[in-house]
């Protein structure tokens, strides 16, 4: 009885709202869902002699005025101009971008838009960008146009007088990325991050190497791009009922490349966190530096199929001068504070048979070959926060005792983030159950090839990042949560936007909008214009949830 009441009182509101918008003749679709938003009298008119206000002595906040003059101009083929006045509210017929210290939420804005003018302020840069991407969906979508030839000329820039106070729910808001199963080059990586920006999302876990593939320029150990960057051939169609198409297959990334991504995301407010995986899912590394494996006979291969391998790094002091070279160069590329370290699925076998494996779990005292891969993980922590940087590892860092300042990234399930929290270690929220996106998001058999699993839509947005097992105080250790994209079925582009949207847009709504907000249906309705931006913008979207809701069920049910 408790929820149909509630379900009304929803019904209510939303329909209530909708009314309203329906009688100011406008649509606002912002995904994600604001905190509080209020529609006011009248609105605001674009025009060819309106300009945009901003402190641009300040680089970041300049470069937000120049983005959004840029995405103005490119849509509506005016040419207005920014200038540099303090930014102050107020002019007539002016966009301002201001900070404003009294905004106590670093990420959080505040926009009003009224006949006269358009005011963005926060307390920084991020805040306005943020308060940007909001601007920008308020208008019709041919805002993301970027020749307006294309856009008709009927189109009318007019946006809807509101007041909009919004924050994030959580601090971490990621989408995850493997190139190593398959490649994506430079323009793709940055056009990921255009869409993560679009959404508001915040993190950008790029993972870099495998058993696939190595896919990032080491200066010092050339072999890892010269051997471990190409397999010899690739699974084509599914594991166990595929063939080989034995072509060459590969690339990687150069370390100018690396520099020119982060950069680019550096200005769409993402951090990227690189992941260096160990001490498993290593064939690729070893392959290039055989010696760094328990086996110095074995003749290590760059992996040309998916799953679980026992190659794995041999716990040997030239084994820690290797990854600690490795990630050095790695730090000088990103900036980010977290540094992936992997941690997951690492086989224990090859350690087993080692003699020098056990002698190690000998000499320090270990009880078995999970506390020797903690060992392993806590020696690489200690390198790390040496040098000012934090670890982010698979839920599997958990067996053996967690090193000391890890965080966790639970994807086996809740249950890793349960007691990692419980044990006061941040958490980042990424089970496969709701957040894998490489599973199938709709009947398997209208889908394209996927490596299984059922998760649609309605499901991945239903996620709630906080499990109720833990307490108030437990609760504030999980940071957000992160949709992961593997690649083993995914060999373009396309097909990667494909398996990420729109469900990556329902999360970014899990991620950012206050829990009591969330309604599906009114989501459903607000991605039917966001179904039009990424028309506009080519983003190859599953076609399952534009229209009317389907009933999509499970069909091993």
């Amino acid at each position: 009885m408790k929820y149909i009441k509630s379900l009304l009182v929803l019904t209510f509101i939303y329909l209530l709202t909708s009314t309203a918008w329906a009688q100011t003749g406008h649509n606002i679709s912002i995904i994600p869902e604001p905190v509080s938003m209020e529609l006011t009298e009248g609105s605001f008119e674009l025009n060819r002699s309106t300009t945009i206000h901003a402190d641009i002595s300040q680089y970041e906040i300049k470069n937000i005025a120049l983005q959004l003059r840029d995405a103005i101009n490119s849509a509506t083929g005016y040419s207005i101009t920014i200038k540099n006045n303090g930014a102050q509210t107020g002019q007539s017929n002016a966009i301002a971008l201001v900070i404003d210290d009294a905004i106590d939420n670093e990420e959080g804005y505040h926009l009003s838009v009224t006949e006269d003018n358009v005011a963005i302020e926060a307390p920084t840069s991020t805040g306005l960008f943020y308060g940007m991407q909001s601007l920008l969906q308020l208008f019709p979508a041919q805002i993301y146009q970027t020749d307006y030839s294309l856009v008709p000329q009927d189109t009318e820039w007019t946006i809807p007088g509101v007041e909009i106070e919004d924050h994030p729910r959580f601090t971490y808001r990621g989408m995850h990325l493997d190139v190593a199963r398959h490649f994506f080059p430079v323009d793709f990586i940055k056009r990921y991050i255009d869409l993560l920006a679009i959404h508001k999302m915040n993190r950008f876990h790029w993972h870099l190497t495998e058993d696939q593939g190595w896919r990032i320029e080491i200066k010092q150990y050339p072999k890892l791009t010269e051997v471990g960057a190409w397999r010899d051939s690739t699974l084509v169609g599914h594991y166990g009922s595929g063939h080989y198409d034995n072509q060459k297959y590969g690339g990687y990334y150069t370390q100018e490349e690396i520099r020119e991504v982060v950069d680019y995301a550096q200005k769409k407010h993402v951090t990227i966190i690189p992941e260096i995986e160990l001490p498993g899912h290593a064939s690729a590394a070893l392959a290039a530096y055989p010696e760094l494996g328990c086996i110095p006979t074995k003749n290590y291969q760059v992996q040309t199929t998916w799953g679980v391998f026992d190659d794995i790094y041999c716990p040997r002091e030239k084994t820690f001068t290797f990854l600690e070279n490795v990630l050095t160069e790695v730090m000088e590329l990103f900036p980010s504070e977290y540094i992936h370290i992997g941690g997951d699925e690492a086989p224990k076998k090859q350690w087993e048979e080692s003699q020098f494996a056990q002698k190690v779990i000998e000499r320090e005292g270990l009880e078995d070959e999970h506390e020797l891969q903690s060992y392993f993980i806590t020696r690489i922590e200690k390198f790390l926060n040496k040098h000012g940087r934090q670890i982010i590892g698979w839920d599997e860092i958990l067996e053996g005792g967690l090193a000391p300042n890890a965080t966790v990234m639970s994807w086996r399930g809740i249950e890793g983030g349960i007691e990692a929290a419980k044990q006061h270690h941040d958490v980042i929220m990424t089970p496969g159950s709701h957040l894998y996106l490489d599973h199938h998001q709709a009947n398997p058999n209208s889908e394209p090839l996927a490596i299984g699993g059922f998760t649609t839509l309605e499901k991945t947005y239903s996620y709630e990042p906080i499990p109720e097992e833990l307490s108030e105080k437990e609760s504030e250790f999980i940071l957000g949560a992160q949709g992961n994209v593997w690649t083993e079925y995914m060999h373009s582009g396309e097909k990667v936007e494909y398996m990420a949207y729109p469900r990556a847009s329902a999360l970014a709504e899990v991620n950012w909008s206050p829990k009591e907000k969330r309604n599906w249906d009114y989501f459903w309705q607000r991605l039917q214009t966001q179904f039009k931006r990424f028309d506009i913008l080519d983003v190859n979207a599953a076609e399952h949830f534009r229209g009317a809701q389907p009933e999509l069920k499970n069909p091993n049910e």
